[in-house]
């Protein structure tokens, strides 16, 4: 008798386990990522001392940015469209080759059309990174990034 009920408790456990990892696994597989254009922003900064930031003390600044949702205003230097549609705006000073790229988050891939190059811009993205590169010029990159109509 009490070995059947030491089994139970085990299968039991066993299946409260199990439940339970399925509808984590479930959940994470599922989860979908916020909306950018309604987060609020962790900071706020021109393109230019953006990019200076991050030349100036990269450690610092990935310690700042990295995964943090930034507000970027600056210049249009370059409107990139990819083969598969996924559209990426750099800004910053068009003197210099540095600049802050914007892959733009393809729920609003409609508003980036509308951009041209040399207008100012105001946009949100989560800051992913820097990439230097001395004769390049150096770019730090903003991923699900969306136009911020808040001026």
């Amino acid at each position: 008798m009490k070995r059947k009920k030491i089994i139970r408790y085990i299968l039991v456990s066993l299946f409260v386990i199990v439940a339970a990892a399925a509808l984590y696994i479930y959940k994470e597989y599922n989860r979908r990522h916020k909306d950018t254009a309604s987060l609020k922003p962790d900071y706020s900064t021109e393109a230019a001392s953006f990019i200076k930031e991050f030349e100036n003390n990269e450690k610092a600044a990935n310690k700042k940015f990295l995964d943090k949702v930034i507000r970027v205003e600056g210049v249009v230097k370059e409107v990139v469209k990819d083969e598969k549609g996924f559209y990426t705006l750099a800004l910053g000073d068009t003197a210099s080759m540095s600049s802050v790229r914007c892959n733009i988050d393809s729920m609003h891939t409609k508003e980036a059309v509308a951009v041209m190059k040399g207008n100012k811009v105001a946009i949100k993205g989560i800051c992913s990174g820097f990439n230097a590169d001395e004769l390049l010029g150096s770019d730090v990159i903003l991923v699900r990034s969306v136009l911020d109509q808040k001026k």
